[in-house]
């Protein structure tokens, strides 16, 4: 929900659940104290008539409030400026930098910024660092680049260091990555479903996507060079595992091997989601409670999205604070159905 559609009742809501992805964007303002405070402060809750709301802690100053020694409101604009800053210059330095470098670029000490970063990005400076090379790997390598010009022009030191990075990581070996999958079979079919066309593929290790509304083309896109079988005998008894997850979710799927890589984050929430059982669900708060990130809730939302298996690792199952039902990528009407059916 941007700034500008946020009403006073959407604002005293993210109050009282301490909701931490709203710091930054309002403060509460309490008059019978004179204070003002993140809306994730850990104090407790004023009445909620002696509490007015404000944009950023300059209005609330402008009114003779000042902030709470507890919960520091106006660090929040000064941490997410030193984030952004040493983010900058992590993606512009050939080389990886120090903690203590970064730190000193932002006027932190080293251990508090490493609690600053990873509050804010759901990884540690030195993650972070590595999630971007292995990307900028992944993008070049998928470009066609030779693999050594790949490995040296994302920032790793020499081949080594980067099969060591990647190893169990990209689900293909590198070279076939340069060949966008080459040498990498996926067995794939579109199935009729009451939820509509789906598409399953799958490698020998399990599910690597399932969608809707997709076709073959879909799966070109992401391995123009892979080997794309459709159907097959043994392919045909996973499909039928996965159409029944579909159409009767509260049987359980635990049992579907999937396929499925991405960055130590990302996994961690993919594996909460699948934690979660059918006919509950949980916030993105909840989520980046359980991975044990509770700032990096932004960071939470952002590895759902990137969920490539739908169904399979639930991401239907994640809905807003205030408990509507948020986003999905293949639309509102499938996640509500699918959350009807588990909630049978």
């Amino acid at each position: 929900m941007s700034r500008d559609l946020m009403t006073d009742d959407d604002r005293w809501a993210a109050v009282q659940a301490r909701d931490k992805a709203f710091d930054g964007r309002f403060v509460t303002g309490v008059l019978t104290t004179g204070i003002y405070c993140r809306p994730s402060c850990a104090a407790r809750h004023p009445l909620r008539a002696n509490v007015r709301f404000f944009a950023d802690g300059a209005a609330a100053r402008a009114t003779g409030l000042r902030p709470c020694k507890r919960c520091l409101p106006d660090d929040v604009a000064r941490d997410e400026s030193a984030v952004i800053k040493a983010i900058a210059a992590i993606k512009q330095s050939e080389e990886p930098l120090a903690l203590a470098d970064l730190a000193a670029r932002t006027g932190y000490s080293p251990t508090h910024f490493q609690r600053v970063f990873t509050r804010h990005t759901g990884l540690s400076p030195a993650a972070y660092a590595r999630a971007l090379r292995e990307e900028r790997a992944r993008a070049a390598l998928s470009e066609g680049n030779r693999v050594t010009d790949a490995i040296y022009d994302a920032g790793f030191s020499g081949p080594s260091r980067f099969y060591e990075n990647m190893e169990g990581r990209m689900g293909m070996t590198a070279s076939a990555w340069v060949n966008g999958g080459k040498g990498a079979t996926i067995h794939w079919a579109v199935v009729p479903t009451s939820l509509g066309d789906m598409l399953v593929a799958a490698t020998d290790k399990g599910v690597c996507r399932l969608s809707f509304a997709e076709g073959r083309e879909a799966l070109e896109e992401r391995f123009p060079a892979a080997d794309l079988v459709e159907g097959g005998d043994d392919f045909a008894a996973l499909l039928g595992q996965v159409v029944d997850a579909v159409e009767a979710p509260v049987n359980g799927f635990d049992h579907i091997p999937i396929d499925v890589k991405g960055t130590a984050f990302q996994e961690a929430v993919w594996r909460e989601l699948r934690k979660i059982p059918a006919g509950e669900t949980r916030s993105y708060s909840d989520i980046a409670a359980a991975v044990g990130k509770p700032a990096a809730v932004r960071a939470a939302g952002s590895a759902n999205g990137a969920n490539n298996v739908a169904v399979l690792i639930p991401c239907h199952r994640v809905v807003r604070s205030d408990g509507s039902l948020g986003g999905y990528a293949y639309g509102l009407p499938i996640k509500e159905e699918l959350l009807k059916r588990e909630g049978r």
